[in-house]
């Protein structure tokens, strides 16, 4: 319940939430992560099943940095795509992976370890860390949701995606690296934040995406921090004779950051792309 509640005020407490999305209030399950307890909202759209679904991997935001959005924005990003992807007719898993969100009580998460590390031992170290958490606990957090997800008596275990931003979206291409079950992937503005400092990471995304047979369309805004790595990895996978789509957006909002978070910002500029990607994927 006081789980249910901090979610309640954290969406009161954020203006560009709109009050029809606000209303569908969805189900708070528990996602067992190992020895954790994580906390994801589930939603689920009209009608009878079995439903397509989409397991949504979360950015990683820093809870007290003022260099990037508040960490009052992850219930946000939760309460605007919850509502539009149950409207389209998909049941919707948003996790909140470790020591994030709903999950603060769980652990670390991996955005304040990243910051802890830059500000200890510098950028270097950083992407290390990153690549590291990537590949262990944020995989591991985020396979465990997809379990869950596919267990859902409601759910269609054929027609099931997944999605994510930033930090999030790279985490997608991992997990669509391992699972090739898995009939489609999105990712949203995925590595722009960390391509071009770390060789390491942008080697690893590219033999991900390489050996992957799961179709997926890769999103930025062109005013994103970066658009190199949707482009590289949908180069990468047009080299190999794999399905995918790339979608660079004319320029999003007023900054980088606007433009970073498209996807829940702009739900509007991508939202028929997106599901029009998602039908074909996930027709039966």
């Amino acid at each position: 319940m006081m789980k249910a509640s901090a979610l309640v005020l954290a969406i009161a407490l954020i203006p560009h939430v709109t009050t029809a999305a606000a209303i569908q209030v969805p189900d708070t399950v528990v996602v067992r992560s190992g020895n954790l307890r994580l906390t994801a909202l589930l939603w689920r759209p009209e009608g009878r099943g079995p439903f397509p679904a989409v397991l949504f991997n979360h950015g990683s935001w820093p809870t007290n940095s003022p260099l990037v959005r508040p960490a009052r924005e992850i219930f946000a990003q939760a309460s605007v795509l919850g509502p539009v992807f149950a409207r389209r007719g998909y049941v919707f898993l948003f996790l909140f992976r470790r020591g994030a969100g709903l999950s603060a009580d769980q652990g670390v998460s991996a955005a304040d370890q990243l910051q802890r590390e830059l500000e200890a031992h510098g950028e270097e170290a950083r992407n290390r860390l990153r690549l590291r958490l990537l590949q262990t606990d944020e995989l591991s957090d985020a396979l465990a949701g997809l379990a869950y997800l596919r267990a859902l008596p409601e759910v269609d275990s054929r027609r099931v995606a997944i999605a994510g931003h930033s930090f999030g979206g790279a985490l997608t291409l991992l997990i669509a690296e391992r699972d090739s079950s898995l009939a489609a992937s999105v990712d949203f503005a995925g590595a722009a934040g960390g391509w071009e400092s770390s060789p390491q990471l942008r080697a690893r995304l590219l033999s991900a995406v390489g050996v992957t047979t799961v179709p997926t369309f890769f999103i930025h805004a062109a005013n994103d921090y970066s658009v190199a790595p949707g482009r590289a990895l949908a180069a990468e996978m047009a080299r190999v004779g794999r399905a995918y789509r790339l979608k660079i957006y004319p320029s999003f909002g007023t900054t980088a950051s606007d433009a970073h978070n498209i996807v829940d910002l702009g739900v509007a500029v991508w939202e028929d792309d997106v599901f029009a990607f998602l039908t074909e994927r996930l027709r039966r």
